[in-house]
């Protein structure tokens, strides 16, 4: 499903994946933010830096939205296959 996901991205702004993937993991380990705030934040960013990386709003928010959708899919995978 990822891959799936992953076509739609522009490849310029593949590299925002990683980055949301740090600030979501910074963000686990901060007490005061609750767990399901996290995708949220994210989602924030993810359109904040869509947008940023391609220049057009709406292309930004839907870039956004799939980075963080891509962020949030390869996160749970890595966690599910290492929890089983």
């Amino acid at each position: 499903m990822e891959n799936e996901i992953i076509q739609y991205i522009t490849e310029k702004a593949l590299v925002l994946i990683p980055v949301l993937f740090i600030i979501g993991l910074l963000l686990k380990n901060t007490p005061k933010v609750a767990d399901w705030s996290i995708p949220w934040v994210l989602l924030v960013f993810g359109i904040v830096g869509g947008i940023l990386v391609v220049g057009d709003v709406v292309q930004g928010v839907i870039q956004g939205v799939l980075l963080t959708g891509a962020t949030v899919l390869s996160h749970q995978l890595v966690k599910q296959t290492i929890k089983k």
